[in-house]
């Protein structure tokens, strides 16, 4: 019945966005036309990104990246300009990563105010 699902958020400037997920984050980045972007990530796994002229920033995190090294990555990715968030209540070291309940993880957002995480890869995950 269905072909091969994907998932999708907006964004504001699709030229911001190619650049800090190409150049920023290093994953693959294909342009659709008319702003739009598809994140081609492990596999045949894509993510698709749309431009919206009335965009609002998702509040809940649209993308989890895991890797092989939390604490290793946010510091890459600070050295690079990414600026980690901090919230009220969870348990985050001096990097920003937050440990002891579930995988370390740490987030931040996108130039269009998505927020994202790192997240410790386990070898059981999805």
């Amino acid at each position: 019945m269905f072909h091969k699902p994907f998932s999708g958020f907006s964004i504001n400037d699709s030229d911001a966005a190619r650049e800090f997920y190409t150049d920023t984050l290093g994953l693959d980045v294909r342009e659709l036309g008319n702003g739009f972007l598809q994140l081609a990530l492990d596999g045949d796994t894509v993510v698709l990104m749309y431009p919206k002229d009335d965009h609002q920033p998702a509040s809940f995190t649209v993308l989890n990246l895991p890797v092989d090294d939390v604490h290793a990555a946010v510091a890459e990715f600070t050295e690079k300009g990414v600026e980690f968030l901090r919230y009220d209540g969870a348990p985050q070291d001096e990097l920003g990563v937050a440990t002891g309940e579930g995988p370390d993880i740490a987030w931040f957002t996108d130039p269009a105010g998505n927020v994202l995480s790192i997240i410790q890869h386990e070898e059981d995950d999805f």
